[in-house]
């Protein structure tokens, strides 16, 4: 036992004595590994759930099973999980951007078992976000194994989500792009290098389990210069259908969030009204993969009205699984939106044109696929490398990149926060790693207070306070009231000069006659932040901290500087 505890202090030791790069390779090789395991278990999961469910969708009561599995789902993450419903990106965005990457280990497994219960009973939903959760919760817990810093916990974040992505779609690329673009925010060599060998880990383990090239197969697309110029509306559309469903997702979980229902009976009606719209338009339960390759195949049979009924028709059940208290992500509503948007632009498009020699409507439904991804992730990259790799429709790519940018471009201008950043904006939690808001958040005005002030009474003749001068650097003094002990007002050294060149008003003059008392004073309540803004806009250097009304000391510049380069050096440094 001993020679086998040794042996493993030796490899520790040894491990963190590697480059620093080396090191994240390797740890982030192990992340891409488990987070594709972890994807690949839960696709096959639903696979098994989704084909055993199957023979039950044909009876009358067929509705109540989306309600029974999002009943279930609320039920194992407020109960047992203790974790909140949902699809979980903003939370792994959160712990990257406030607590530098810092998740529980049991978020590796929750948010896949009440996905599975979610979107195997037909809630309108994706496995893709869960699987984030888990390959994030994954690469942190390993970080904090090995006991790694905040910058290569962060990195290795990064690795289980890109993992997972590539895992889940076979598309490492956009794994990779995902990853970077959303969860982390930054393009930094040290990150790109360990986060593309998880991303190719987690695709291959894909691979070795569940051989296939592409998740949607196709025809060759004939691209011409005509479908570029209709990308342009197309883009346009994805663009406004983004920030309909963006607003629909929000605005359904408020309403859900503000009635007096518990959250499991939120989760039944919400996953019974699902299931009620699927019995008569099957294609807004689970994740769709199905329609959206029967739709790039060109064999979707819909006509433009009932095609434009099954976009909203998804909308809103996808809003009403998510926002009633169903779990799992919205890449695959999204896929599913985009391609029936793509159908339905290319059936009007050929109403209204009808010899205008565009290709196919499976080619249209690829760039829609494309734009609402583009639209609703504000990621135009992820929405480019997600779709080319998951279909192998390289050949459209001028016009894929037409799309996204566009959609991207115009939901930005539209909405200006994306849905997986907009909640965190509003409760001032965004914070992306290395930035001046995300170092400054991590001091606390506790620390920064220097207590070592010397205090002065009110009632103090200005000869005493003289010789208190004499034998001390301070620049300001506070002033307190002799019975109470309470904090009065402030003393600063240059405001008194002309009374100190003046000797003959030594014994004429008591503290009380010439503090500040409009100096401006900050509290344990205000974050630096606050404090900061108060100082600049008073153009002060120190500030006086009053709690309930007695001095706790002075906040100077100088001290948050000291700290900010140490909490900088900290956060970026290389173990």
């Amino acid at each position: 036992m001993v020679t086998i505890k040794n042996w493993y202090k030796t490899l520790y030791h040894k491990m963190f004595h590697l480059d620093d790069r080396l090191l994240l390779i390797i740890a982030g090789s192990i992340a891409g590994i488990c987070s594709g395991l972890a994807a690949v278990t839960l696709r096959l999961s639903l696979e098994f759930v989704l084909e055993w469910l199957h023979p039950f969708r044909h009876y009358w009561w067929a509705f109540v099973l989306p309600g029974i599995g999002a009943m279930l789902s609320s039920l194992y993450l407020d109960r047992i999980a203790r974790e909140g419903a949902g699809h979980g990106v903003p939370e792994v965005i959160y712990a990257v951007s406030r607590y530098g990457g810092l998740l529980r280990f049991r978020s590796s497994y929750s948010r896949l078992i009440s996905s599975l219960l979610t979107i195997g009973s037909g809630g309108s939903a994706g496995p893709e976000a869960p699987v984030v959760m888990s390959g994030s919760s994954i690469g942190s817990n390993i970080a904090k194994l090995l006991g790694l810093n905040e910058r290569q916990r962060i990195t290795l974040v990064g690795c289980g989500t890109a993992g997972a992505i590539a895992s889940i779609f076979n598309a490492p690329i956009a794994g990779l792009v995902f990853s970077i673009e959303v969860i982390l925010g930054e393009w930094k060599f040290v990150n790109i290098i360990p986060i593309a060998i998880a991303a190719v880990a987690g695709a291959e383990i894909s691979n070795a389990i569940i051989p296939e090239q592409v998740i949607f197969n196709h025809q060759l697309f004939q691209i011409g210069f005509p479908d570029i110029m209709a990308s342009i509306g197309l883009a346009v559309s994805t663009a406004i259908i983004s920030v309909l469903f963006t607003k629909a997702l929000r605005q359904t979980g408020r309403f859900a969030k503000k009635s007096s229902f518990p959250l499991w009976v939120r989760a039944v009606v919400g996953g019974c009204t699902v299931g009620a719209i699927g019995m008569f338009m099957p294609v807004v339960l689970a994740e769709g993969y199905h329609f959206i390759q029967s739709m790039i195949s060109g064999t979707f049979s819909m006509g433009i009205f009932i095609t434009l009924v099954a976009v909203f028709a998804k909308i809103f059940a996808t809003a009403m699984t998510l926002g009633w208290g169903g779990s799992g992500g919205i890449f695959a509503p999204c896929l599913v939106i985009g391609s029936l948007t793509g159908i339905l632009f290319h059936k009007i498009l050929f109403v209204l044109f009808p010899s205008a020699g565009v290709a196919s409507e499976g080619a249209y439904a690829l760039l829609g696929m494309t734009g609402i991804i583009s639209g609703v992730m504000q990621a135009p990259l992820t929405g480019i490398f997600l779709i080319a790799e998951i279909t192998g429709g390289y050949e459209t790519m001028l016009p894929l990149i037409v799309v996204s940018s566009i959609s991207s471009t115009m939901s930005h201008y539209i909405e200006p926060a994306s849905f997986y950043f907009k909640e965190l904006i509003e409760r001032g939690q965004f914070l992306r790693p290395g930035t001046d808001a995300r170092i400054l958040s991590d001091l606390n005005v506790s620390e920064l207070i220097d207590p070592g002030f010397i205090k002065v009474s009110e009632n103090m003749v200005f000869r005493e306070f003289i010789e208190i001068i004499k034998t001390s650097s301070q620049n300001f003094f506070p002033v307190i009231e002799d019975r109470t002990d309470d904090y009065k007002g402030v003393i600063q050294i240059n405001a008194i000069r002309k009374f100190t060149l003046d000797p003959g008003m030594y014994d004429m003059i008591f503290l009380n006659q010439i503090m500040d008392t409009e100096v401006i004073t900050a509290s344990l309540e205000n974050d630096l932040q606050e404090v900061l803004d108060m100082m600049d806009i008073n153009r002060m250097d120190s500030i006086p901290v009053v709690e309930n009304d007695r001095f706790i000391g002075m906040i100077s510049k100088t001290r948050i500087l000291d700290l900010y380069r140490r909490e900088l050096i900290m956060q970026t440094s290389v173990r």
